[in-house]
């Protein structure tokens, strides 16, 4: 069994800050822009006990941090997900719940942590994971209010990674299961009313982290890394992937139901995050990271496939008349995290980021890759020695009317320093430095998946 003194996600930057705080006017070094006006918050796991058994980098407690940017100054605040997990241990002043890599505990509620991603939509900033529930995030304290269950219609566990389409302001969602039915499907209006669920036919439970959508398509991803209770009934991992499944992508009109499906067959991969989808014609057009096969979450010294956990990105064309499957890798260089300027979700677009994996078994990113989607043409942004970032969110300028035309935000850890900083770079022109760096007052662990905030969003969430 793992224990806790070497586990890698224990250790560095992966180890936990227990301390909630906020701040007054942080230094900067440079200028932030004058119009950049909102609060960049990213979520990830920050277990707030020490952890039993195994413990995996997925499982900690969910934390929010946030830069909230005005009038070229700064501020910082963090707090938990106060999920029902977290009340529970808080008050027993020990953790209770188990992680991935542990036999399930039936007896406890939901293990959600919410540490996952974040979402706005409908007025509303919700923390995600994908077993489980949204939780209600006030803004901009970052306090959370409790579960979201769209006046109790929620019926499914609820994707980490919903999509919100900026032509209609509608947001469709998924959730997947161990049992049948495997998947469901749902839409919420541009309002915030969870208007339809419809189950989705799929063979076997399969982990679906993330999807894809078009102005006028729903792409559901069924790869094999698949969930078998007979296989966990005869000691094999209840979560495995089985290299020998080929992937089944599914084209669902977004309004359709299970019968409209269209599946199309593709090699056998995985998919933790795809960056964009849109129509081209007959085809439906999809760019996503994939990997050619995955440990997720045993030990990657259990992997045999060199090729294994190795994300780059690729497009896959789908065409709607012939049924014709083309898969192409755009790049072979190690990325994930994959954003775009999401007031262009679901349309073409020319531009995409992604965060370049260094080398070795632990998930660090040591810089930023913009691609030229047009020409498969990359810029690459380097962290510098001893640094590493998170994902970096796309932030238009406002006012702007080129693609491009924004910020790259994300946060920073140096080594040697053992500190965090914000770095803001012009999206534009990647290989300059940044614009400016925000110093912060406490170490920011490495975390999940971010979101920015805009000055109006944050002043229509006040409660």
């Amino acid at each position: 069994m793992t224990t806790t003194a070497v586990n890698p996600y224990l250790e560095g930057n992966f180890a936990p800050v227990h301390e909630e705080i906020t701040t007054d006017t942080l230094k900067v070094i440079g200028e932030l822009p004058p119009d950049l006006s909102g609060m960049f918050i990213r979520n990830g796991p920050n277990p707030q006990w020490t952890p039993i058994g195994q413990y995996h980098w997925f499982d900690g407690d969910g934390m929010l941090h946030g830069v909230r940017i005005s009038n070229g100054k700064a501020t910082y605040r963090n707090r938990y997900v106060r999920t029902q997990r977290w009340q529970i241990e808080h008050e027993a002043g020990q953790a209770i719940w188990t992680g991935f890599m542990e036999p399930p505990q039936p007896e406890l509620p939901s293990r959600n942590t919410g540490n996952t991603a974040l979402i706005w939509h409908a007025g509303q900033l919700l923390a995600l994971w994908e077993g489980g529930a949204p939780h209600a995030i006030q803004v901009p304290d970052l306090e959370t209010i409790g579960e979201y269950t769209y006046n109790n219609q929620l019926s499914s566990a609820f994707t980490a990674h919903p999509k919100v389409d900026p032509a209609t302001g509608e947001m469709m969602f998924f959730g997947y299961s161990f049992a049948p039915p495997y998947l469901h499907y749902s839409v919420v209006s541009a309002t915030g009313e969870l208007v339809r669920t419809i189950p989705i036919d799929l063979p076997m439970g399969v982990m679906m982290h993330d999807f894809a959508i078009t102005a006028n398509y729903t792409i559901f991803m069924d790869l094999p890394l698949t969930f078998s209770v007979e296989r966990m009934q005869r000691g094999e991992p209840m979560l495995m992937f089985e290299s020998d499944r080929p992937s089944r992508f599914g084209i669902l009109p977004r309004h359709g139901d299970n019968s409209h499906i269209r599946w199309f067959t593709a090699p056998s991969c995985y998919v933790f995050h795809t960056l964009n989808a849109y129509e081209d014609k007959d085809e439906v057009v999809l760019f996503a990271c994939p990997m050619r096969s995955t440990t997720v979450l045993a030990s990657p010294d259990s992997q045999t496939d060199p090729e294994a956990d190795i994300p780059r990105l690729h497009r896959w064309r789908f065409n709607l008349k012939t049924g014709k499957v083309h898969e192409e890798m755009l790049d072979d260089v190690a990325s994930e995290f994959p954003r775009i300027n999401e007031n262009f979700l679901g349309q073409a677009t020319k531009y995409g980021y992604t965060s370049r994996l260094a080398k070795g078994s632990i998930p660090l990113f040591e810089g930023l890759i913009k691609y030229d989607l047009s020409n498969a043409k990359s810029q690459n942004y380097e962290y510098g020695q001893g640094r590493y970032g998170s994902e970096a969110v796309f932030v238009p300028r406002p006012g702007a009317t080129v693609e491009d035309d924004g910020w790259l935000i994300t946060y920073v850890y140096d080594i040697g320093e053992d500190s965090s900083e914000l770095v803001v770079i012009n999206a534009q022109d990647i290989n300059s430095e940044p614009i400016a760096r925000v110093l912060l007052p406490q170490r920011v662990p490495y975390g999940f998946h971010g979101i920015w905030v805009t000055e109006e969003q944050l002043n229509f969430g006040r409660i």
